[in-house]
C-alpha cells in the first residue's frame, strides 16, 4: 500500500489493521480528528475518567467504551487493532510495543479515547502556519515537564507536552487559532525558556524525534496525550495499553466538528 495514499480514515485504519502502517500518523486524513489511546483494567476506569475531567487540556476525553468493537462517527472500530502500533504496561511498565493487542485483550478493558494536537494542526496549516514535524517528515518531538497534573485516585504525576518551533508572531496567531479547540488540548501551555517548564535539552525530546529550530524562532508547548502514560505508569495497573506516541487512532470525526466559535 502506497502509504502517501492514505487520505481517508477508513484506509489508515485498514492499513494498521494488515501491520503494512506500523509508524506516525501525522499527515494522513488531513481533515479528521485522531485520538489518543488509553486502557485500563474496569475497576480503575471510574478514577481515570475522574482524572480526565481533573485535567482536560492533556487529557481532553473524546470517547469510552468497554467494548473492544464500537461504532464513531458511523464507523465500525476496534481498538485492539486500529492504530499502527500501542504500548503494553504491566504494573505501570511498558514491556512491548505491539501492532496488534488482540492475543493481550482482556474482557475487563475499557478503552478512552483522547484529543490530540494533530487535529489541531490543519487549522494551523491552514492559518499559514509551518508545522516543522511535518515539513521534516517526522514524529513530533515530545517531552517530560515538571507541570503537576492534578491527582485523582492512584493517577497523577506531570503533563507531557509537544513542541512547534515558530516566530513570536506565529506563537501568538496560534495561541489563537488553537483557543479554538480545548477538545484537542487548546491553546499552547508555554512558550520560550524550556527550563521555565522542567526541558533541558530541546534536541533531546523524551518521545518522538527532534526537529530544527531556526534563529528567531521560540519553542511552543502544547499540553500532550502521551501524558495519560505517565499517569499509568503512577497507577500501576498489572496491565494497561496506549497508543505508541505519534501512532493515533484516526477517526471519522471531522475537526470542525470540535471548533468552538
Amino acid at each position: 500500500m502506497d502509504l502517501n495514499a492514505l487520505s481517508a480514515p477508513q484506509v489508515v485504519r485498514q492499513a494498521s489493521r494488515l501491520q503494512q502502517l506500523q509508524g506516525p500518523t501525522a499527515g494522513f486524513a488531513n481533515g479528521y480528528v485522531q485520538a489518543n489511546l488509553a486502557v485500563l483494567p474496569k475497576a480503575m476506569a471510574a478514577d481515570f475518567f475522574q482524572f480526565c475531567s481533573a485535567n482536560p487540556k492533556p487529557c481532553p476525553l473524546l470517547h469510552h467504551s468497554a467494548s473492544p468493537v464500537f461504532e464513531l462517527a458511523g464507523q465500525r472500530i476496534d481498538i485492539r487493532t486500529d492504530l499502527p502500533r500501542y504500548k503494553k504496561f504491566i504494573d505501570g511498565h511498558c514491556v512491548s510495543t505491539p501492532t496488534d493487542l488482540t492475543a493481550d485483550w482482556r474482557d475487563d478493558m475499557v478503552s478512552f479515547l483522547l484529543g490530540c494536537s494533530f487535529s489541531f494542526e490543519e487549522a494551523l496549516l491552514d492559518a499559514g502556519l509551518e508545522i516543522r514535524h511535518i515539513s521534516e517528515r517526522c514524529n513530533v518531538p515530545m517531552y517530560n515537564t515538571n507541570l503537576p497534573l492534578t491527582p485523582v485516585g492512584p493517577f497523577g504525576g506531570t503533563m507531557v507536552v509537544s513542541m512547534r518551533p515558530m516566530t513570536p508572531a506565529a506563537a501568538i496567531r496560534a495561541i489563537q487559532v488553537c483557543s479554538r479547540f480545548p477538545a484537542v488540548h487548546g491553546a499552547p501551555v508555554h512558550f520560550g525558556d524550556p527550563a521555565a517548564i522542567g526541558i533541558n535539552d530541546l534536541s533531546k525530546p523524551d518521545y518522538g524525534d527532534a526537529v530544527s529550530i531556526a534563529a528567531g524562532e521560540v519553542p511552543v508547548f502544547w499540553a500532550c496525550g502521551v501524558t495519560p502514560q505517565v499517569a499509568i505508569a503512577a497507577a500501576k495497573p498489572d496491565l494497561a495499553f496506549s497508543h505508541s506516541p505519534g501512532c493515533m487512532l484516526v477517526t471519522d470525526l471531522r475537526n470542525a466538528e470540535l471548533a468552538v466559535f
